[in-house]
């Protein structure tokens, strides 16, 4: 059993829906103080009050350097302090090389790598007070294993996140910050369910479990890697995809 996180102060950036909403519940489900960040205060707003157990939103894009801060600050007047940051923020948008607007690139670059390091330089101040201070950011397996037609930008963005780690784990070392990742496969958020079951059925028969994942199972990595017990564990990467990355070919899991 995990020693509980019950009162310690959470921020979970892009937490209005999808992944990062779930993680934001299985910390506020375990005690956790949490912060819900977004960029619509109405959306934030609302998932603070679904989530419930003292959840509360703050609205602002981790891409700009004063809003980082302001969210920072708010969270620390809010909950006495920052003990864990969940860097989950990220965007999406799929466009293949070929009709990519340079404006796109930057956009995704922005908001997935830039925000990722504001986020982690702006809430630094508290971690190091924390004396237990952990760093969780949300990758991706799309980069650092595999790709995807239409997602060079964020494929390069989530394979940047990991650049970034490996040496931000050893510079906060000395502040007994860890800093990891969880790297997710197909999980089921909003916008799956709207793509329909045959779409779904299609992307879990190359997952070897026969499903896609929750956005309750990338919570619990997180979880695990904020606790007590992954204090020795840093600059480390938790792939949860149902082990959709090893197979060879779709051929490989109908042949078992």
């Amino acid at each position: 059993m995990l020693t509980s996180i019950k009162g310690k102060s959470v921020i979970v950036t892009g937490a209005s829906k999808g992944i990062g909403k779930g993680i934001a519940r299985v910390f506020a489900n375990q005690g956790a103080r949490v912060m819900i960040v977004g960029r619509d205060a109405g959306a934030a707003a609302a998932t603070a009050k679904e989530i419930g157990n003292g959840a509360q939103s703050f609205s602002a894009d981790v891409a700009d350097w004063d809003q980082s801060q302001a969210m920072a600050k708010a969270t620390a007047d809010a909950f006495g302090g920052i003990d864990i940051l969940c860097a989950n923020a990220g965007v999406y948008p799929q466009t293949k090389i070929e009709e990519m607007d340079p404006g796109e690139w930057d956009q995704v670059m922005a908001t997935n790598l830039r925000g990722n390091f504001l986020s982690v330089k702006a809430c630094l101040p508290w971690l190091k007070k924390s004396g237990e201070g952990r760093i969780v950011l949300t990758s991706s397996i799309t980069g650092p294993q595999t790709g995807f037609p239409g997602w060079s930008h964020y494929g390069a963005t989530k394979s940047g996140q990991l650049g970034f780690m490996r040496t931000a784990c050893i510079e906060l070392a000395k502040y007994g910050i860890t800093v990891n990742a969880v790297l997710p496969g197909n999980i089921i958020t909003e916008g799956l369910e709207g793509l329909g079951d045959d779409y779904l059925k299609t992307m879990a028969a190359s997952i070897p479990l026969k499903k896609l994942g929750r956005v309750e199972d990338i919570g619990n990595a997180a979880l695990f890697l904020a606790s007590k017990e992954a204090g020795y564990i840093t600059g480390q990467t938790i792939i949860v995809d149902g082990g959709q990355i090893l197979p060879e070919s779709l051929e490989a899991i109908e042949q078992v």
